[in-house]
């Protein structure tokens, strides 16, 4: 007797777009109070209670591999239940940032949590062309959207004022007095 083959799973992009329908359908359900909408909350209560039972379950190493999946880190943190704290959450996606951010000549660094509010250390190359402006508050925003899709707990996530670097000054320069 054959065995039934596996069902087959939905790749990223279709799950992304699933998401974003259910999205524009739960804004749609939102100003109507009513059987539907508690039916969607009771639903999302249940099925996070039985993720958190799953997570009980599995020791530290299968939990981890678990929050490391997207989708699964996703609904882990709507349901307040994922194993990592926030900033641990929030600096590996800085991190993952961080090629993209190098390749447009800047950086961009993890600086820690303040109060709710996530800091991060940019900086900007000198090679960006033409929109420098522009790029800065792009990534700024890229950063931003990152951190908080991975630690909705923090309320903002900004940029620690920058600090330019001390301006080298020769020692010869302060030590040599022209000829009068």
């Amino acid at each position: 007797m054959a065995e039934a083959a596996a069902p087959a799973r939905l790749a990223d992009p279709d799950v992304e777009a699933r998401l974003a329908l259910l999205d524009e359908l739960l804004e749609g359900l939102e100003p109507v109070p009513g059987p539907a909408t508690e039916a969607v909350r009771l639903l999302t209560e249940v099925y996070g209670e039985a993720l958190a039972r799953v997570l009980d379950q599995a020791g530290e190493q299968l939990a981890g591999r678990l929050a490391d999946d997207e989708l699964l880190g996703h609904l882990m943190v709507l349901h307040d239940i994922h194993p990592e704290p926030a900033e641990r959450r929030a600096a590996r996606a800085v991190e993952r940032l961080r090629p993209a951010v190098r390749e447009r000549g800047g950086d961009v660094e993890w600086a820690g949590v303040e109060g709710q509010v996530g800091r991060v250390r940019l900086t900007s190359g000198g090679g960006c062309g033409s929109g420098c402006g522009d790029g800065a508050a792009q990534v700024t925003d890229a950063v931003r959207e990152a951190v908080l899709a991975v630690a909705p707990e923090l309320t903002a996530v900004e940029p620690l004022p920058s600090t330019p670097a001390p301006a080298f000054v020769p020692l010869t320069t302060l030590t040599h007095r022209g000829a009068r």
